[in-house]
């Protein structure tokens, strides 16, 4: 496992979203139970946001992390509409009060909004001072939004990254490998995992005596300069999730899955979920 470096900690390749969880009470222990089995199995960044299900998601996380002594990284991340100096000071303190905890590892604005970016890193910078995160990022920013503003200190950006979705590659995951800024993928496995059945995923899957969606969280962290995070609530696809971080994928199938999944030949407009 090739560890990813942020904001000064060696991480692991692939950590643990948590999009829709808290949604269904009925499904609240499952949610826990995976999240904690993950942390177990190394899966030690856990992600979440003020805006999944109305903050149930973070709570479902305070649950799974309530008396877990060992480290883990703890991101959430910040509606553009709280975003303001003052507002994105005060919506961190909702979160860690739903979290139960006294600081985040890191803090994301959730995508560009109404507010001037430079106002939002002057919060971020009034609350990593204060001790109530410890480092702060971007996502779902496109290189033209960054233009022309100071990013000192961002330690990273996260974005919609899968072998479906693979526009970044053309200058994004350029411009922020070259800043020595590693990438978030969201939705690696894209959503309900539907192009899985791919042929050549496949193929790839049955030669290693895999799964397509290990074969897949391979790809998305060959370069390790980028960090997966896929949710899972099954115990089984969490293991896999867990497994797919010991995976490498030879030439020959990086380059079947360009054939199948081409890359980018000119600048995409930055896909969003």
């Amino acid at each position: 496992m090739q560890p990813v470096q942020l904001a000064g900690h060696a991480l692991p390749p692939i950590g643990q979203g948590t999009w829709h969880m808290g949604e269904d009470p009925d499904r609240r222990q499952d949610e826990i139970a995976a999240l904690r089995l993950g942390l177990e199995l190394g899966l030690t960044v856990i992600d979440t946001a003020e805006m999944y299900a109305d903050g149930e998601s973070e709570q479902v996380v305070a649950q799974a992390i309530r008396g877990v002594t060992d480290p883990f990284y703890l991101v959430s991340k910040v509606y553009p509409h709280n975003a303001s100096r003052d507002g994105v000071v005060k919506a961190c303190e909702r979160s860690l009060k739903r979290l139960g905890v006294e600081h985040l590892d890191l803090y994301l604005l959730h995508w560009p909004g109404q507010y001037p970016l430079e106002d939002t890193l002057e919060g971020f910078e009034r609350l990593r001072d204060a001790g109530k995160i410890a480092a702060w990022g971007l996502s779902n920013f496109d290189v033209p939004d960054l233009q022309g503003v100071a990013l000192n200190g961002c330690a990273t950006q996260q974005v919609l990254y899968n072998p479906e979705a693979r526009g970044v590659e053309f200058d994004l995951l350029p411009w922020a490998e070259q800043r020595g800024m590693p990438v978030m993928a969201y939705c690696p496995l894209g959503q309900g995992g539907r192009f899985l059945d791919h042929p050549a995923l496949q193929r790839i899957a049955a030669r290693l005596t895999v799964t397509p969606a290990e074969v897949c969280l391979a790809w998305v962290i060959r370069s390790g300069h980028v960090m997966a995070i896929p949710k899972a609530v099954d115990p089984v696809h969490v293991r896999l999730n867990a497994r797919a971080a010991q995976l490498t994928l030879a030439p020959e199938d990086l380059a079947a899955l360009d054939a199948a999944f081409p890359p980018p030949g000119r600048k995409q407009r930055l896909r969003m979920v």
